[in-house]
């Protein structure tokens, strides 16, 4: 904890550029897997054959990504941008095999009753589908964030910033401390991380806090 507060300065600088990093993956991931994610859904083999390709993209190691970027898309090893790239790309594939999953959370009845009163296909996956699916989504949202930004200390084994620099720091000199300072903030982070997007889906989701209530007030009935 002394090394925490007579760093301060330089923890909150890691910590800004580690969350931005693990943050910014995580827009053009959405970008693509929700519409993917949606319209594979409906394709059985084309569903299967996304299943496989994104876990054959997840399983390719973290490091060995970093070092294959550059050179493909022409930019340096140290760039920020590497690490972006890397983390798009499984937080892609973590999130194009949830999309299909979330919907298939949406009971077949609220389905029906859309389809009767005439909704065509694109209005109820947009009105009724996906805010149905949302709490399922959240949760495996909060995973691919909380993963994020346990990945994104990798980076700095190739000069990327973020906390990570106080691991590779700490065992270029042979200290604990920042080591273990290290862990406590990235933990901070991630528990902190989680709880905001927990948060902000239990607002997005008011019929679930309402069916909450409802639970809790016919059980106390009992």
């Amino acid at each position: 904890m002394r090394y925490l507060v007579e760093n301060y300065s330089e923890i909150t600088g890691f910590t800004a550029t580690h969350l931005f990093l693990a943050l910014m993956p995580l827009l053009p991931a959405l970008a693509i897997a929700i519409p993917a994610g949606a319209l594979v859904r409906q394709v059985s083999w084309l569903r299967r054959v996304t299943v496989t390709a994104a876990s054959l993209a997840y399983t390719v190691p973290s490091l060995a990504l970093l070092v294959i970027i550059p050179p493909l898309v022409g930019i340096s090893a140290i760039d920020p941008l590497n690490v972006v790239i890397a983390l798009t790309i499984y937080s892609t594939a973590l999130l194009v095999i949830v999309v299909p999953a979330a919907l298939d959370s949406v009971p077949a009845t609220v389905l029906d009753a859309a389809d009767a009163v005439g909704y065509g296909p694109l209005r109820r996956t947009l009105t009724v589908d996906m805010p149905l699916a949302v709490p399922v989504f959240v949760a495996s949202l909060r995973v691919v964030l909380v993963t994020n930004i346990a990945m994104v200390s990798v980076g700095a084994l190739i000069g990327v910033g973020g906390l990570g620099k106080l691991f590779t720091q700490g065992y270029q000199r042979d200290y604990p401390d920042e080591i273990i300072a290290g862990i406590i903030v990235t933990l901070a982070l991630a528990l902190v991380a989680d709880r905001v997007v927990y948060a902000l889906g239990r607002w997005a989701t008011p019929w679930v806090r309402a069916d909450t209530r409802t639970a809790k007030a016919e059980g106390a009935a009992t």
